[in-house]
């Protein structure tokens, strides 16, 4: 077992970036933004900065392309919002839960976001590797599990690093009832959620710090162009030299 430490880490210089899938456009009340805000207050505490927008706001086309304008769409934001995706170490999807799983808005994003996988780094690696992904989610229904299962097994497929405990949100009673912002919830003051977003967001930035620290993820073993030069560790070749 680890022992605690009294140091408090050093955070500071992170990107954080929380796309909202909400189906409410702004200024509407957006229950996942509640839930988003507590997880933003405690990463601006630590220092990081911060980014955020709804999906929703947005004219995101349709497509696993980076730039559906290349592809029959006459218009098409998404190149814009990938370049706030890349210039955070984190990224938090969230999103609210509908029939039991995720929301149009959140798979939208989610495709969209695969449609720029194949990229490579620097490094020879995919794209999004060296980055840490997470996800919040709210509801009246029951499906949080499987909704976080499926967006963080899609980030860590594309790329991201995903820490323990990745996931949090908040549901309250199954069935009609008060959503996490409205008066009487108890949404907001709910200790197991909130225990749950405070250890999803320090871990979050915790695994960001350690990828920063080491310079990313280890290039070895994982760079596509070396795999197909034929440099392959696990795989002896002896034709390449």
């Amino acid at each position: 077992m680890t022992a605690p430490t009294s140091e408090k880490p050093d955070f500071t210089g992170l990107r954080a970036l929380y796309i909202n899938c909400t189906l409410n456009r702004s200024p509407e009340r957006s229950h996942t933004q509640g839930v988003i805000d507590r997880s933003v207050a405690i990463m601006e505490a630590n220092g990081v900065s911060v980014d955020q927008f709804r999906a929703v706001d947005h004219d995101i086309a349709t497509g696993v392309r980076p730039d559906m304008t290349e592809h029959g769409w006459e218009t098409d934001e998404w190149p814009a919002l990938l370049e706030r995706v890349l210039a955070a170490d984190i990224l938090v999807v969230a999103g609210s839960i509908w029939l039991g799983d995720n929301s149009s808005v959140t798979r939208r994003v989610i495709e969209r976001l695969y449609g720029y996988s194949g990229v490579l780094n620097e490094q020879g690696q995919y794209t999004y590797y060296g980055r840490v992904g997470g996800t919040l989610l709210t509801g009246n229904e029951d499906g949080l599990k499987h909704c976080a299962m499926s967006i963080l097994f899609s980030l860590q497929h594309i790329g991201y690093t995903i820490p323990p405990q990745a996931d949090a949100g908040w549901i309250g009673e199954v069935g009609p009832g008060p959503s996490y912002l409205d008066e009487g919830s108890g949404g907001p003051e709910n200790d197991f959620a909130n225990r749950n977003i405070s250890f999803m967001t320090h871990n979050l930035m915790h695994t960001a710090s350690m990828l920063r620290r080491a310079g990313g993820f280890p290039a070895y073993g994982n760079q596509r162009a070396a795999w197909d030069a034929g440099c392959r560790p696990d795989n002896a070749n002896p034709e390449h030299r």
